[in-house]
């Protein structure tokens, strides 16, 4: 089944903005949700942020109110992560894209599909919309996103595997 419905988190929103990798998302997923608790944290910095700037302007994301699932309320996250797992818990045909290490937990417990930030690199790169897997990681790594030097080099040796 091809990954086309999303719904994502702010960390990730943000690095793709800051990499200049956001307009991967409309390319990768033709329905990309993004919930109103990330929208607010997203848009309501005070900072010159290129996605407080530019998610507004994005025609290709969904904002969605979303009412907490108890489930994933029950794991205390931050309240753009239970938006977006509590929306794909309630929607499975969605995966979630998270990057946080307690949600990515919650993700694997409740049985919700995700992927990362560096997943989405991946993707981009097996679906012919990027060159190089380790210089869109790079980017992101620039512009502050934890990537391992491990998990660059598994995931860039994936580019020959093509």
């Amino acid at each position: 089944m091809r990954l086309e419905r999303v719904v994502i988190n702010a960390s990730p929103l943000i690095t793709l903005f800051r990499a200049g990798l956001h307009p991967l998302l409309p390319q990768l997923f033709p329905d990309l949700v993004v919930p109103d608790a990330v929208w607010v944290e997203v848009v309501s910095s005070t900072h010159d942020d290129p996605a407080t700037q530019g998610l507004p302007r994005s025609d290709w994301a969904r904002r969605q109110q979303v009412d907490d699932s108890p489930d994933v309320a029950a794991w205390g996250l931050g309240a753009g992560e239970t938006a977006v797992l509590s929306f794909a818990l309630n929607h499975r045909d969605y995966t979630a894209i998270v990057d946080d290490l307690e949600a990515r937990r919650c993700v694997h417990v409740l049985g919700i599909a995700v992927i990362g930030t560096a997943g989405v690199v991946v993707l981009a790169r097996r679906r012919g919309w990027i060159d190089s897997t380790e210089l869109a990681l790079r980017r992101l790594q620039s512009v502050g996103l934890w990537l391992s030097e491990s998990l660059i080099t598994k995931l860039a040796a994936t580019d020959s595997a093509r």
